[in-house]
């Protein structure tokens, strides 16, 4: 039986949730969906400027994980910005 995820800590959740291209109907567009402990791992790594072990202390979580949670984060950034998808912060595991 697999050991069960440990939740990540997040300091709050995003105030904004969605973003799109400008110009394009929502109805047609593809999304890509972030969760809220994909989105802290980014805001603390690369808006913040933090270390990646300080930001695991700060997440509650080992250094690997959290390396493996930023990288996903940016591919699914990098896949919206570049493919031109919506991308909706939502869910993951995490706690406050």
């Amino acid at each position: 039986m697999p050991r069960p995820r440990l939740r990540r800590k997040v300091v709050s959740e995003p105030e904004i949730t969605y973003f799109k291209p400008a110009g394009i109907p929502l109805k047609i567009l593809q999304q890509q969906i972030i969760g809220v402990d994909e989105y802290e791992a980014i805001r603390l790594k690369d808006l913040d400027g933090l270390e990646q072990e300080e930001c695991a202390r700060k997440m509650d979580i080992s250094q690997p994980t959290f390396h493996r949670l930023v990288l996903s984060a940016r591919k699914k950034i990098a896949d919206a910005l570049v493919n031109g998808k919506a991308i909706k912060i939502e869910g993951g595991n995490y706690r406050k």
